[in-house]
């Protein structure tokens, strides 16, 4: 396959989970800021754009972190790479680019999203509810997602989707959890506190991950509860342990395909066995926002890495 092509597989992936993302950073935020006692180190606003990383750009744009401002940065506006629509569209893009290399379903998929966005678009803001946007985006991920895995070929190209679809939900879900844990609740006394459980209820709704939570555990939510689903449980499909273990698994077929083992691969394994030899405890004695930080500059560092690799025009 052509490095080009593959380029674009891969970000057709990682832009649909951006898009996800994003919604979802805005539903955490619409339902924290209902509760009136929710004062953590910075509004509940301003920490979802610390933890994702989108804070200076929405400030010179827009000032204080209001949530209309929120909702048009995070959704509509084109000025920000990571917003809804602006993923969606790239996404889209480069579906077009390599439109021969996917499926009639997964074009379709791609195409009907960014048609309904344009619709999106053109509708006066004030009757567009909030749940409406994010549901719609959610919806929209779900169908390339299925389309993907029910109709391509299990050839590179499909391992190339899946690798960028599990490196950005691997650092998206290091991120969502950063923003509850370090920057809406900083103070040991909330710990265990209703707020503290009410976040983390909140967290995992957003995440989609609630019933499969009370599936796996049961009884009373609690934060090693939700770090060890969110970071080390394998049969959660958010959790950083199954994203990378997807990594791994997909650079592995690539370097059957091709014959040859690469930084990539090496990289993918080291992080499967550290986080496969961790445990709740050491997290939360390292600190889990450091953890976190920590899990998602590695996360950066193997995208580079399969950038370098499979990506930049050369194998090397």
């Amino acid at each position: 396959m052509l490095s080009r092509t593959a380029d674009n597989l891969y970000w057709i992936a990682r832009y649909m989970e951006r898009a996800d993302t994003s919604a979802r950073l805005l539903e955490v935020g619409s339902r924290i800021s209902l509760l009136p006692s929710a004062h953590g180190y910075r509004s509940e606003w301003d920490s979802l754009l610390q933890a994702s990383g989108m804070a200076e750009g929405f400030a010179k744009k827009y000032g204080d972190p209001v949530q209309r401002n929120l909702e048009s940065w995070l959704f509509f506006d084109r000025d920000n790479p990571s917003s809804v629509a602006s993923c969606i569209t790239a996404a889209r893009e480069n579906g077009r680019i390599v439109r021969t290399a996917l499926t009639a379903q997964v074009w379709d998929a791609l195409n009907s999203a960014f048609q309904e966005l344009r619709t999106l678009e053109r509708r006066e803001r004030s009757s567009l509810e909030l749940s409406e946007l994010t549901d719609w985006v959610m919806r929209q991920a779900a169908l390339l997602r299925g389309a993907i895995d029910a109709t391509l070929l299990r050839n590179d190209g499909y391992s190339f989707l899946n690798i960028g679809y599990y490196l950005e939900r691997a650092d998206n879900t290091a991120r969502l959890m950063d923003v509850k844990y370090y920057v809406l609740l900083p103070r040991v006394e909330f710990v265990g506190s209703g707020l503290d459980n009410y976040q983390w209820t909140t967290l995992l709704r957003a995440m989609g991950a609630q019933r499969a939570f009370h599936w796996a555990y049961g009884g009373e939510v609690t934060a090693a509860k939700i770090a060890d689903f969110l970071i080390l449980n394998p049969q959660c499909p958010r959790s950083l342990t199954t994203c990378v273990a997807g990594i791994a698994n997909h650079l592995a077929r690539l370097a059957k395909a091709y014959g040859r083992q690469t930084l990539a691969q090496d990289q993918a394994r080291a992080m499967l066995a550290d986080l496969e030899a961790e445990s709740v405890e050491r997290i939360f004695d390292e600190g889990l926002h450091e953890y976190l930080s920590r899990f998602i500059g590695n996360a950066a560092a193997l995208g580079g890495a399969i950038h370098e690799v499979y990506l930049s025009g050369e194998l090397r």
